[in-house]
């Protein structure tokens, strides 16, 4: 059996992203899988320890992710970073994050 595959940069999300924030937007990362509880593994965008993790199971401080997409915009399009997409019924949703 072999060792599964590492997601990372390139690879298809863990889970369906949603809309990309215009620059100087703020990312909505409420879903708890962003969030490893287990490890901290340095962000791909400053090499600080960070728990968060892109929809690509990138680590990355949401922070981070903001600015890149600010300094990035053309890139940004591409979808490396995205915001949850918002649920279609049930609860309501709160925009703000």
């Amino acid at each position: 059996m072999s060792a599964p595959a590492r997601r990372g940069r390139g690879k298809a999300p863990l889970w369906e992203p949603g809309l990309i924030p215009v620059p100087g937007g703020l990312l909505d990362w409420r879903d708890a899988r962003h969030f490893d509880r287990w490890q901290d593994l340095p962000c791909v965008l400053c090499e600080k320890p960070t728990p968060m993790r892109s929809h690509s199971g990138e680590p990355a401080h949401k922070v981070c992710a903001e600015d890149w997409i600010s300094a990035n915009p053309t890139e940004a399009r591409l979808g490396r970073f995205a915001s949850d997409t918002k649920p279609k019924t049930g609860k309501s949703y709160d925009d703000h994050a």
